[in-house]
């Protein structure tokens, strides 16, 4: 759970700590959201022109390094929290930022081991991670799951973090936080897991759909989006059919959530009353004509039409093996059959039940 992250609490130690984090404040209130995004908004400076992680060039959003807490820290509007998590969330903004020389000193002393460097700078960083998590919000996970894989994704910069490469260290955990979290909806986001490969593939068939929409001003063909994404029309059919979340049947429906979508999903294999009296009525008027048969026509009829108690058709063959005669035999005893029961007196008592 969130609460139990450690707290923003930890006493400086030296002419370094000194520099660092304060302790927390125990008041009764906290940071209002209005007071929480302009905290945010100091988190990052800009960052360099490439991803410090993959060496790739950034773009949009990743070139900026404040981009990614640009935003208040706080939940998404709307967003129905726990009181735990408001509080977590309140404690964390107390937590004081760091500038790039307090970054590149913590970061020497996580080099060398010390832990409680380690935790500094997580704890510093703990608001980007919120920034970063309300993005995905409503996408399969929870918010404060979101919030607990970023911590995975951070914790996991802090340990990769290179200050000789000159990089904000918010800008460089970006990646890590924003890696972490994508991976966690790809593998718990929907109910019947996809492979993270597919998502992503998923994920550039959207972003190529609403390119190719806004283009065009309609919406776009499977031979343009083919064409755009350099695939087949089939690989994109196969895509499409993939990407829908399953829809529980308990999901509420109506105002006030009373009912079940399974409430309002019809039975196709249950009848009506009245069906099921036709039905009846037909067992009936088969029977009635069947035993104007010899015993064995009527139940070479029965075995090939699935009218016996298994109520499943067999071959010739089947029901050759099951009377030890050939099954040209059973055609001949079937044929015969058949054509007695076309003889216009016995037809006419089903002819009334054929659609």
């Amino acid at each position: 759970m969130l609460s139990e992250f450690p707290s923003a609490a930890v006493l400086a130690r030296g002419q370094e700590n000194e520099l660092l984090l304060a302790p927390a404040r125990q008041t009764s209130g906290g940071l209002s959201s209005q007071a929480l995004a302009a905290e945010t908004d100091r988190a990052a400076a800009p960052s360099p022109a490439s991803d410090p992680v993959t060496g790739e060039r950034l773009d949009g959003e990743e070139q900026n390094g404040a981009a990614e807490d640009e935003e208040p820290a706080g939940p998404p509007d709307g967003l129905p929290l726990d009181d735990s998590v408001r509080m977590w969330l309140r404690e964390i903004g107390k937590t004081h930022l760091l500038n790039l020389d307090q970054e590149v000193r913590l970061a020497k002393r996580v080099e060398r081991g010390d832990m409680e460097a380690k935790l500094i700078l997580v704890e510093a960083n703990l608001r980007l991670v919120v920034s970063i998590a309300k993005r995905y919000a409503g996408r399969g996970m929870s918010f404060p799951d979101l919030i607990q894989e970023g911590n995975i994704g951070l914790i996991r910069a802090v340990e990769k973090f290179d200050y000789r490469k000159g990089f904000k260290f918010s800008t460089y955990a970006t990646w890590w936080v924003r890696q972490a979290i994508t991976r966690a909806i790809a593998d718990q986001g929907r109910t019947i897991r996809i492979p993270v490969h597919m998502v992503e593939t998923i994920n550039r068939l959207v972003k190529t759909s609403a390119n190719l929409l806004q283009q065009l001003g309609r919406e776009p063909t499977l031979d343009e989006l083919a064409r755009e994404m350099g695939t087949s029309i089939e690989r994109v059919s196969e895509i499409i059919r993939i990407a829908p979340e399953p829809l529980s049947l308990e999901t509420p429906v109506g105002e006030e959530e009373d009912s079940h979508l399974c409430d309002f999903v019809p039975d196709d294999e249950n009848c009506t009353p009245g069906e099921h009296a036709d039905r009846s009525v037909l067992r009936d008027r088969i029977e009635e004509v069947l035993s104007l048969l010899t015993d064995r026509e009527r139940d070479v009829l029965k075995m090939r039409f699935g009218l016996d108690s298994e109520g499943c058709p067999h071959t010739l063959e089947e029901v050759g093996r099951h009377f030890r005669v050939t099954r040209e035999r059973i055609r001949q005893i079937e044929a015969k059959a058949l054509k007695k029961l076309r003889s216009p007196t016995r037809s006419s008592r089903l002819r009334e039940y054929i659609d």
